[in-house]
């Protein structure tokens, strides 16, 4: 059941995915829900609304990625970070979040489903001092653009960009971008079977 459904998602987006990728995100799924009953690692507790509302979420980003080396911050249980990874296997994805049981489940997840462009670090984001900086920093859970840019303004290369995927957009919120910013695309993303309304939004440095 899952497994139709989640062909039909990717053909409504037009993505292409090999038979292993498929398995590993519906993988990705199962091990969600049933880590979900422990640990309370998302409020969406059906698997079906895992599909659309985790899964096919976050991939609605992954054709604007541009560069090889990301960091998701505030990933929670590896999200958007896990199902883009799988689904570009040519690019690397740093997991940050401070919360230890987070941690634990994304590593099972990359030892089980054999993810080899992942990797999980325990911080906060304000904390953590890469070696090497990052193409692009990627968001999916902070409140507003103000603080991702705040808190993650030591983690992009120069050439770097943010990523903020957001719900309904504020116009006060885009009106107050940070001074030293800009804000250079809003995406309209489409999500299978999701009635609401989906952004990302690419922010640079500015020159």
């Amino acid at each position: 059941m899952l497994a139709a459904q989640l062909d039909s998602y990717l053909a409504d987006m037009q993505m292409t995915a090999t038979p292993k990728q498929k398995q590993q995100l519906l993988d990705f799924v199962a091990m969600l829900a049933k880590w979900n009953k422990a640990y309370n690692l998302t409020s969406v507790r059906d698997p079906e609304q895992m599909l659309i509302r985790h899964i096919m979420d976050s991939l609605a980003a992954s054709p604007h990625l541009v560069g090889e080396r990301f960091i998701d911050v505030g990933t929670g249980p590896g999200l958007p970070g896990i199902p883009l990874a799988i689904m570009n296997p040519d690019k690397k994805f740093v997991l940050l979040d401070s919360l230890g049981k987070r941690i634990r489940f994304q590593k099972q997840v990359q030892f089980e489903l054999a993810i080899g462009n992942i990797s999980s670090v325990e911080s906060r984001v304000e904390a953590y001092q890469p070696e090497e900086k990052f193409d692009g920093v990627l968001s999916r859970a902070f409140a507003s653009i103000q603080d991702m840019l705040q808190w993650c303004h030591h983690l992009p290369k120069p050439t770097g960009c943010f990523y903020a995927l957001k719900g309904q957009l504020s116009d006060e919120e885009m009106a107050n971008m940070p001074e030293g910013f800009e804000l250079t695309d809003v995406f309209e993303l489409k999500v299978p079977r999701l009635d609401e309304q989906r952004h990302l939004l690419r922010v640079v440095k500015a020159a």
